[in-house]
């Protein structure tokens, strides 16, 4: 039906088309065939009769081309949408609604300054187009690229609602309001453990919830919900695929039956940073942060935190090797250094094998040269067992 439809539009565009510029041929048919009639006026929008007789000739044609050119010009339009709807598919639809903001007040800036040059000779018709193309691109890009700054503009007013409202708190100042619900979480004494944005995204958090190692109650600050929220909502594909897994693992963790999970909306506005608001948390709770960020471990033991790395829970957990014991591994890829060869662990621990770049993707005997232990990570050293 749609295709119907298209290609009654698209015959009758062309057929008026053909008509018009048929029309425009009109003089030369009077000066060929010089006759009376051809220049007789039908009366009817001061056409004279070859007027007429080319816009009808115009218009059969125009239509004939129209209904046979159509199914061209309705594949053609049926893909330039397709790849409209994947473009705008892989486009959040935040970036979008900034992008239409960003064009519309583009073309208004455009139209008030064409308006102005629009006088001058020659030039002045197409300078407003210009400015419309110019301004209304940059207005999208601007506005797309940067849409977190300009939102943040706005963010004033919810706080000043919230700042009013804990003003006429009976009791309680706006200042207040923050230590005040800090004081009555830490007073709960439910030996709190707060998550923060990395350890969240990591996932393994979840499945250390399951096995019931971790005491205690987890305290997830709204503010860590927040920045996980923006990720998920960022440009960057794979930062919005980070935070959209971390907002899973939140809620697979609230669905464990033994693990209890606190939201807290206790918020520090005065302090900028995620990672600073986390450690003031956790000093006025007497609560652990539970980290695999570096920076924020080495923070929050200085301020008299306490932390408990992932990172370091799972290097104490893997097996340890000592030098001389034999291994069976599968050498995976060449390694750095001439002749290397490189396998891995079923935990993911690096294996370097000295001269295994020979047994490239063969299973074979090692013996462990020795191992090196870092925060970071463990890597292993081995040579072909003879």
């Amino acid at each position: 039906m749609l295709d119907r439809v298209l290609r009654f539009f698209i015959t009758l565009f062309l057929a008026m088309a053909g008509g018009a510029l048929f029309n425009l041929a009109s003089p030369l048919l009077t000066l060929f065939i010089s006759t009376e009639i051809l220049k007789a006026d039908m009366g009817i929008f001061k056409l004279t009769f070859a007027g007429l007789l080319c816009i009808l000739l115009g218009a059969v044609v125009g239509g004939v081309a129209g209904f046979f050119l159509s199914s061209y010009f309705i594949r053609q339009l049926k893909r330039f949408s397709a790849w409209v709807e994947i473009q705008m598919s892989k486009t959040p639809i935040h970036d979008v609604i900034a992008g239409a903001v960003g064009l519309f007040i583009g073309l208004i800036i455009a139209n008030l300054l064409g308006y102005a040059f629009s006088k001058i000779p020659i030039v002045g018709e197409y300078i407003p187009v210009i400015f419309s193309i110019v301004l209304g691109y940059l207005g999208i890009q601007i506005t797309i690229r940067k849409r977190r700054e300009l939102t943040g503009l706005f963010d004033f007013i919810p706080k000043f609602v919230r700042e009013v409202a804990k003003n006429h708190e009976p009791g309680q100042s706006g200042k207040a309001a923050a230590p005040a619900a800090a004081a009555a979480v830490a007073g709960s004494d439910k030996h709190y453990k707060l998550l923060d944005t990395s350890v969240i995204i990591d996932g393994r958090i979840a499945d250390i919830c399951e096995t019931g190692f971790i005491e205690g109650t987890l305290l997830i600050p709204v503010f860590v919900l927040e920045e996980l929220q923006h990720i998920a909502d960022s440009a960057d594909a794979l930062k919005r695929t980070r935070g959209r897994r971390g907002l899973d693992i939140l809620q697979k963790i609230r669905q464990e039956k033994h693990m209890k999970v606190e939201v807290t909306e206790v918020d520090f506005e005065d302090i900028p940073e995620v990672d600073s608001k986390l450690v003031q948390l956790g000093q006025q709770v007497g609560g652990k942060i539970i980290t695999n960020d570096f920076n924020l471990n080495k923070v929050a033991q200085l301020r008299g935190v306490e932390v408990l790395n992932i990172n370091a829970l799972s290097n104490a957990v893997k097996p340890v090797v000592i030098p001389g014991e034999d291994m069976t591994v599968n050498i995976v890829k060449s390694g750095k250094e001439p002749g290397q060869g490189v396998a891995y662990l079923d935990d993911g621990t690096m294996i370097v094998v000295e001269n295994g770049q020979r047994h490239l993707n063969e299973t074979i005997q090692v013996e462990v040269t020795s191992a090196l232990q870092t925060a970071a990570g463990r890597m292993i050293f081995a040579k072909p067992k003879n």
